[in-house]
């Protein structure tokens, strides 16, 4: 899914965004909750809708902090009701999960956290429950037994949760996860998190949520899939590093990720000014100004795409060979991400790195998470591998009209491969939108095909054509 929250503007990646009291977000700040990582990121602003949520992440994400803040925006502490429900796999877990949400919750009025796991008396969990509670934690077992006994009403709830789904579902907890979610009011929201997706989470989604929205943070890759090289660089050649190892490596179409926005229009400029075919994604960008970035990506019109992580959240690119770090991100399970971009399906791809002596910090993270240490390269390796132009291998037409003008990808491909006279491999990507259409063609043929198509007719009508440039 897409998000709208930049994780890699400070600005925007703070959690100040976001919809939440100022009580909690004061006490954020105090326990050093500074930026959201990516599945908080991509889940929170989702779950403050109180839309239904799949999200698949591993723990020490930070998945928690994701669902325990929408729980509390959802409470009522004057209420002495139990308002969340928290299933857990293990009492482990749940005392964590507690833990967590007791500190997440200390800035607002006194709000009541109940544990109720097996191995501990029921008399003390019943005396609790009787005092009130706002938040439940436990394991689906010990949460049935209260519920037979009468003990745990949950006429209140308005959001369940369950954690750790796969190892709930591992445990052969299905069952008792179905007879608790039963007695759940069914205007709820309910939020799922779990680190894989076997059978039975798509089983628990069609009985017991409503249009769940599915989000994933990718975990780690398989390592021959991605070749990863790092560079070592100064401040002042960072930006003159992405156009070597361009030169070098020469891929088709390569991500580059920038850390921010104004990183991001300083490294196109640079590339254009050196003849590369560039264009930037960032928080900002009105939405056909982001389609027409995207179209010529993925079409295969432009070489490099510089974006920011949150710009680029939700993309899958096929075909893309190689990824470039342009500064090290911070948060090693980003750096997870981004790279993870490439090398997919039985596609082979680069992971291109370059760090400065003051971001080591962040790449000694990056090995920790990866469990690999890091290879090294000098950027005096990087020679030029041809003496032409790294130019993409296709451009783009905008044929004004589109879905509400009845055009359809066959129509443009039959414009083109009739009348025109150009061949079905010439022809790219078509991309109908509501008011406009875009076509990929072979770049050697784009001055031609554009004159033939503005001159002839698709659909038996006449239309306007232009080739949509990098500047548009």
């Amino acid at each position: 899914m897409t998000s709208s929250v930049d994780t890699t503007d400070n600005a925007a990646a703070d959690f100040s965004r976001l919809p939440l009291n100022p009580a909690i977000l004061a006490n954020l700040a105090l326990l050093g909750y500074t930026r959201m990582t990516p599945i908080q990121a991509a889940s929170l602003p989702v779950a403050l809708l109180g839309k239904d949520l799949i999200a698949q992440a591993k723990t020490g994400s930070g998945k928690t902090a994701a669902f325990a803040l929408a729980l509390l925006a959802n409470l009522n502490a004057r209420r002495f009701a139990v308002q969340a429900m928290v299933l857990c796999p293990t009492r482990e877990l749940a005392d964590q999960v507690t833990t967590e949400i007791r500190r997440l919750a200390r800035a607002e009025e006194n709000i009541k956290v109940v544990t109720l796991c097996g191995g501990v008396a029921l008399r003390g969990q019943t005396a609790s429950l009787e005092h009130g509670a706002h938040i439940v934690v436990g394991t689906p077992g010990r949460i049935m037994d209260h519920l037979a006994r009468g003990h745990l009403n949950l006429e209140a709830l308005n959001t369940l949760v369950l954690d750790e789904a796969d190892r709930m579902l591992d445990m052969g907890f299905f069952d008792d996860i179905a007879t608790v979610a039963r007695q759940c009011p069914p205007e709820r929201q309910t939020l799922l998190f779990s680190a894989t997706y076997p059978e039975g989470i798509a089983k628990l989604s069609q009985q017991f949520m409503k249009a769940p929205q599915t989000i994933s943070v990718q975990a780690q890759h398989e390592k021959s899939k991605i070749r990863q090289r790092w560079y070592e660089v100064k401040e002042s050649e960072r930006l003159h590093a992405v156009s070597l190892v361009l030169n070098h490596y020469r891929p088709v179409s390569t991500l580059a990720f920038c850390n921010t926005k104004v990183q991001c229009r300083d490294l196109v400029a640079v590339l254009r000014a050196q003849g590369f075919s560039a264009l930037a994604l960032y928080g900002e960008l009105e939405q056909r100004e982001r389609d027409q970035v995207l179209v010529q990506f993925a079409n295969r019109s432009c070489s490099v795409l510089v974006a920011t992580d949150v710009a680029a959240r939700g993309l899958d690119i096929t075909q893309l060979e190689m990824v470039i770090n342009v500064d090290v991100t911070p948060d090693p399970e980003v750096h997870i991400h981004r790279i993870g971009r490439t090398g997919r399906a039985d596609e082979e791809g680069w992971a291109i790195s370059l760090a400065s002596m003051n971001e080591m910090g962040s790449v000694g993270k990056i090995e920790q998470l990866q469990k690999a240490e890091s290879d090294w390269h000098k950027l005096t390796e990087l020679t030029p591998a041809s003496k032409e132009p790294l130019t993409p291998p296709m451009r783009t037409l905008q044929i004004v009209g589109g879905r509400k003008e009845k055009i359809r990808a066959g129509d443009v491909l039959g414009a083109l491969t009739g009348e025109a006279g150009f061949t079905r491999e010439q022809v790219g990507k078509i991309n109908v939108n509501e008011f406009s259409t875009y076509v990929a063609v072979d770049s050697r043929i784009a001055n031609e095909a554009l004159h033939k198509l503005s001159t002839g007719r698709v659909k038996g009508k006449s239309v306007k054509v232009r080739l949509l440039d990098e500047e548009a």
